[in-house]
């Protein structure tokens, strides 16, 4: 019975400690992508972290007065006008580690962007629905790619047999004759888009494009 209770707690354990790993990627062009779930363990470490622009995703992150403190020493030494951090929050993100960063001046090179919200005023803020961009968080933790996440793809109609050929019997004349009946196409869903961590992206081309970075 002990046996299968360590066992079982091994497992939990584990279960828990790969929930709650950062995420990490790369969005070339030397920026990095880390997303926080617990602070400050999935902050990158000083030795491994290096020195280049940072997307650093706390978006539905809870946090104290400690866990805010560990945040903001970790973006003074990471971000300044030629390596800055964009940090993305939602108004899930825990108040209490925010509170340090409202002040324009708190952190050189720190830039915040999310979705709008009451009480939530980001210095880049989107209109995207929160039902919207939990799908799209959670696509990333499901295994979706950063490029499907961040590329608008434009569907494009298809002309079939049957348009040609009703075209070509207009042209025709032969407008009284009845178009043979077709099945309605099937609604194609959008493309599952996180508009936040695009103009994160967005705004790190167009930095590089100035050559701010």
């Amino acid at each position: 019975m002990k046996a299968f209770f360590f066992c079982a707690l091994a497992v939990a354990l584990a279960a828990s400690a790969a929930r709650s790993a950062p995420l990490q990627r790369d969005l070339g062009m030397g920026l990095s992508y880390v997303r926080v779930h617990v602070l400050p363990g999935d902050l990158p470490a000083p030795a491994t972290a290096g020195v280049h622009p940072w997307v650093l995703d706390v978006r539905y992150v809870p946090g104290g007065e400690a866990e805010a403190a560990a945040l903001l020493g970790w973006l003074k030494q990471h971000a300044s006008i030629h390596t800055p951090v964009i940090l993305l929050a939602n108004r899930d993100t825990s108040a209490a580690l925010l509170a340090p960063l409202n002040s324009p001046d708190a952190v050189t090179g720190l830039v915040i962007v999310g979705a709008s919200a009451p009480g939530f005023s980001p210095d880049i803020g989107l209109p995207v629905a929160p039902a919207d961009e939990r799908r799209a968080y959670d696509a990333m933790e499901k295994g979706a790619s950063v490029e499907s996440l961040i590329t608008d793809r434009v569907l494009k109609s298809r002309n079939d047999e049957a348009t040609l050929a009703r075209a070509r019997l207009s042209d025709s004349g032969a407008d009284d004759l009845e178009p043979p009946a077709t099945a309605a196409p099937a609604a194609t869903p959008p493309p599952l888009i996180d508009p936040v961590l695009q103009r994160a992206v967005q705004l790190d081309r167009s930095l590089l494009a100035l050559k701010r970075l």
